[in-house]
C-alpha cells in the first residue's frame, strides 16, 4: 500500500520543487501529498485506537480528556471536529456535556469531517457500539467526508472548531486555518491538540529515541505496517513549532492566539478566537 510514497521521488524536477511540500522526510510535489496520506490512514484505520494505546502507553487518552476539558462544550452549541474520523474528540465532548450540563437531555451538535473514509466509517460504528443516540433514536454524532483545506460547510456556521493530531497532516497549514476561520461563527473558538516540539534537553532526546525506534517497531508488529508509523513519526518532526504555528493562526485572523504545552511539549494546544466584528 506504500509503494506511492517511494514512487514519488521519481516525479521530482527542479521546476515542480517549487510547488512542493514534505511527507514525512521526504520532499513530494504538492499534488501527491493527500493521497500518500490518505494511504496511510486508510492502512492503519482498523487498528488505529490500539496502535494510539501502544505507542503512548494510554496517555494520548489523558491528552484528549484535558483538550475537551479546555474546549468546555455546552448545550446548544455547534461543533466542528476536523480530521477527527474515529470520533474520539466528537464522543468525549457528547460525555463532558452529558456530565456537567444539568439538563436531562444532551443537546450539543457534533459533526465530524474526515478525508478518509475508512477513518469515518470505524467512527461511525462507534456511534451504534456506544449508544450515541437522542431520545428519537438518530446520532447524536453526524460524520461527513470532506477537505480541511475545503471544508464543504458554509460560512459562520460554527461554534467551535477542534482538531486534534490532525493539522499536521494536510498539505497547505495557512489554508486549512483559513477555511476554520471561515466556517466559524464571529466570537467562535479554534483549538488546535498537536504533537509539537519538546525543548527540555534531558526529555528531547530520549523522545527522538522512542520515536524513531520503537514507535515504527510496534508499528511493524500491531498494524503490518512499519511505513506508515514512520511516516507518523515524520510527520511530527517537520510540523512548526509552537511560536511559528500561534504566527500562522495570528496572520489567518485569529484572535488572543496561545498555546499551552503538555507533558513537556510532547502535545501541545493551542487556542484563537474568530473575532466578533471582521474588518
Amino acid at each position: 500500500p506504500m509503494t506511492a510514497r517511494w514512487g514519488a521521488r521519481r516525479w521530482m524536477s527542479g521546476e515542480e520543487k517549487k510547488d512542493s511540500t514534505h511527507f514525512g522526510f521526504k520532499t513530494v510535489p504538492e499534488g501527491l501529498k493527500k493521497g500518500l496520506v490518505g494511504e496511510v490512514f486508510t492502512g492503519v484505520a482498523s487498528n488505529y485506537d490500539l496502535m494510539n494505546d501502544l505507542m503512548s502507553g494510554g496517555v494520548h487518552r489523558l491528552w484528549k480528556d484535558y483538550f475537551i476539558s479546555c474546549v468546555q462544550p455546552v448545550n446548544g452549541i455547534k461543533m466542528l471536529d476536523v480530521a477527527g474520523g474515529t470520533g474520539d474528540i466528537a464522543f468525549r465532548a457528547v460525555d463532558y456535556v452529558r456530565r456537567n450540563d444539568n439538563t436531562n437531555s444532551t443537546e450539543i451538535d457534533v459533526t465530524v469531517c474526515d478525508i478518509n473514509e475508512a477513518m469515518l466509517e470505524e467512527g461511525q460504528k462507534k456511534v451504534f457500539e456506544r449508544g450515541y443516540l437522542t431520545e428519537t433514536g438518530t446520532d447524536q454524532v453526524k460524520f461527513v467526508q470532506g477537505d480541511a483545506e475545503k471544508l464543504p460547510f458554509d460560512d459562520n456556521e460554527f461554534d467551535v472548531y477542534t482538531i486534534a493530531f490532525g493539522l499536521r497532516n494536510v498539505t497547505d497549514i495557512d489554508q486549512a486555518l483559513a477555511e476554520a476561520f471561515r466556517v466559524l461563527k464571529p466570537g467562535g473558538r479554534y483549538l488546535c491538540l498537536e504533537f509539537s516540539r519538546v525543548e527540555n534537553p534531558i526529555v528531547g532526546p530520549l523522545y527522538d529515541l522512542y520515536s524513531f525506534n520503537v514507535i515504527p517497531a510496534i508499528g511493524e508488529i500491531v498494524a503490518q505496517n512499519r511505513d506508515a508509523y514512520q511516516y507518523l513519526v515524520e510527520s511530527i518532526r517537520k510540523f512548526p513549532p509552537q511560536q511559528e504555528l500561534r504566527k500562522k493562526m495570528i496572520q489567518a485572523g485569529f484572535h488572543n492566539a496561545e498555546y499551552e504545552n503538555v507533558s513537556v511539549g510532547v502535545v501541545a494546544i493551542h487556542s484563537g478566537f474568530k473575532p466578533l466584528q471582521q474588518k
